[in-house]
């Protein structure tokens, strides 16, 4: 594809009807994509990734394309975080296969769509934005009949109805090492569903039938810059003039960070269904300092008696707001000490344990993988053990010195040491469906911390079971089996009994 330059920069952010004459950040020419034997869309895309060895780069290749023609390295640089970016692509084929109003059909025939926990029904009309969710199940005729009468619908968590969704985000989880979360919108048309608003995620959305108006507007304040949280639903008095003002239709990508504020509508023309990823969604510095400060004060009070020493006696009476303006020696003595302790607490920052303690957290928000046909066949969720001729056959899981083993994924686990004793986070028996199940993992032994790190700086590579650095062969032969029956670890060929 062609990759054409995008700038950035304020001034170059007017608004209009039509950001790329206008000066706006620059739409982008689709370019010609080899299909080949695999087909287009995403689901080509999907067989075409399979093929990857290695799961990171299987995200790194999806994040390419969900960028293309921009070079993520250009992405990352001059936009993340930063400013939006707008893709015209030209190719209403772009994401065919990922979602469509055929699927969210079929997801609502399905019977496990519950309004308010999967679907939302709203409306905006006269600066009003309203939800308009009966209880229970979301039956066809009830939906859509409220999209017959101008509601926009918003279908939660589309990866837990949609394979096709599903593969596409554990896979893309893996480029953010930050969950990787979807929503999806359908509009009738004329209608609009949301009020103006900003969110505490990166966005990107994917276009992938009829068209929208968008217009985005930057953060209002610095404060609203990167925000934490996303923010209640504004008037268009609190709002200036839009940076980018647009029509996504088929096959477009818009992405904009978190802080800018963002409304769409439909033309009267066409319907609008949309899919909007996100991701980095609390995973700041701030967040991480949240984990990292408490646990460096802990230990520096285990280990310091400075921390630990009586507060003056008499420090009430000269300390606190109502004596701010007080010049007093003991108040610069009392301000001295805390900034003291404060640049101290740097050397008790336990950096690592924090950033594994996030890991956990990240662990918990995964999706599952979703397994390819060969890592089926070459792991326990293809192992051939089933009931016959009136009892079962094919149990035992026969793993020997020589067997070769290798992650299922990279991604998929995390040790962390913990007050309890090492612990192996990981994310196979994992729900599509956000924190449905709590957190999985399997306390191991100290001993075996070196094989998971070998397993880990081996990967992609299979190695022998033998080469694990345990003491014992029973030890190898017992830790490849609990792994492999967790789907955490694959073999090289398809168990069988022998």
């Amino acid at each position: 594809p062609v990759e054409a330059p995008v700038d950035p920069r304020p001034e170059a952010m007017a608004a209009g009807p039509d950001a790329k004459q206008r000066g706006g950040p620059k739409a982008m020419p689709g370019g010609p994509r080899p299909a080949g034997e695999d087909g287009g869309g995403v689901s080509g895309l999907l067989r075409r990734l399979a093929r990857l060895e290695d799961s990171r780069q299987r995200a790194a290749e999806l994040f390419r394309w969900l960028l293309a023609p921009v070079a993520p390295a250009e992405f990352l640089g001059r936009h993340w975080e930063r400013a939006p970016l707008l893709l015209r692509r030209g190719d209403p084929g772009y994401y065919a296969g990922l979602f469509s109003t055929a699927d969210f059909d079929a997801a609502l025939r399905g019977g496990e769509v519950h309004f308010g926990t999967h679907l939302d029904v709203t409306s905006y009309a006269e600066g009003v934005r309203e939800t308009h969710n009966p209880s229970g199940r979301a039956l066809p005729a009830v939906v859509w009949d409220f999209y017959q009468n101008g509601c926009s619908l918003r279908l939660l968590c589309p990866q837990a109805f949609s394979p096709t969704v599903w593969h596409f985000l554990s896979i893309l989880q893996e480029q953010f090492g930050s969950m990787a979360g979807a929503n999806t919108y359908l509009t009738p048309p004329g209608m609009q569903g949301f009020a103006p608003h900003y969110d505490d995620i990166e966005a990107f959305v994917l276009q992938l039938e009829g068209k929208k108006h968008w217009r985005v507007y930057r953060p209002r304040t610095d404060a609203e810059v990167l925000p934490q949280f996303s923010s209640a639903n504004l008037t268009q008095a609190e709002l200036g003039e839009p940076v980018l003002e647009t029509v996504l239709e088929a096959g477009d990508l818009l992405y904009f960070p978190r802080g800018f504020i963002h409304q769409g509508d439909c033309l009267p023309d066409a319907h609008s269904l949309h899919i909007t990823v996100s991701s980095y969604q609390r995973n700041s510095w701030g967040d991480f300092l949240e984990k990292l400060l408490p646990a460096a004060l802990q230990m520096a009070l285990e280990e310091d008696v400075e921390y630990r020493r009586g507060l003056p006696m008499d420090y009430l009476q000269y300390m606190g707001v109502a004596n701010s303006d007080t010049v007093d020696a003991r108040r610069t003595a009392f301000v001295e000490k805390v900034q003291s302790l404060i640049k101290k607490l740097v050397d008790y920052v336990p950096i690592d344990a924090a950033v594994d303690q996030r890991a956990k957290s990240f662990l918990h928000d995964c999706l599952p993988p979703v397994l390819t046909q060969s890592e089926k066949a070459q792991s326990v969720y293809g192992f051939p053990a089933r009931w016959q001729d009136g009892g079962p056959c094919n149990v035992d899981i026969l793993i020997t010195k020589d067997t070769e083993v290798r992650l299922l994924r990279h991604g998929i686990v995390r040790l962390c040491n913990e007050e309890a004793g090492v612990m192996l986070y990981y994310t196979t028996e994992n729900s599509r469906v956000y924190h449905k199940e709590e957190p999985k993992f399997l306390e191991l032994d100290p001993e075996y911390t070196d094989s998971i790190e070998f397993l880990l700086s081996s990967y992609p590579n299979h190695v022998s079971v033998a080469n694990l650095p345990c003491e014992t062969l029973e030890e190898k032969i017992s830790l490849a089996t609990l792994l492999f029956e967790k789907g955490i670890l694959t073999t090289k060929k398809p168990l069988a009994k022998n």
